[in-house]
């Protein structure tokens, strides 16, 4: 759980931080910022990053997620044996 928490509060301030920056830079550049482009902009942006920045927590992540999933699979075949040997 600690991962999921840990990698979901690093992607949203990687989102939150590309978000200023490119509503900073559009403000600079233009008079009116569209906020819709600029979470897109955001939102791509900081999905390239975190693919790059965050690859050691999506990794925890994932090998935390796959070690519970083979404890519940191990579990359910404990039972399927025990239901067959009944």
């Amino acid at each position: 759980m600690k991962e999921f928490v840990v990698y979901t509060l690093l992607r949203i301030g990687l989102f939150a931080g590309a978000l200023a920056i490119v509503v900073g830079i559009w403000s600079l550049v233009g008079d009116e910022v569209p906020m819709l482009w600029a979470v897109v902009v955001a939102f791509l942006i900081s999905g390239v990053a975190s693919l790059v920045l965050l690859n050691r927590q999506r990794e925890q992540f994932a090998a935390r997620v796959e070690e519970r999933a083979s404890r519940i699979s191990e579990k359910m075949e404990a039972h399927k044996a025990k239901e067959d040997t009944d």
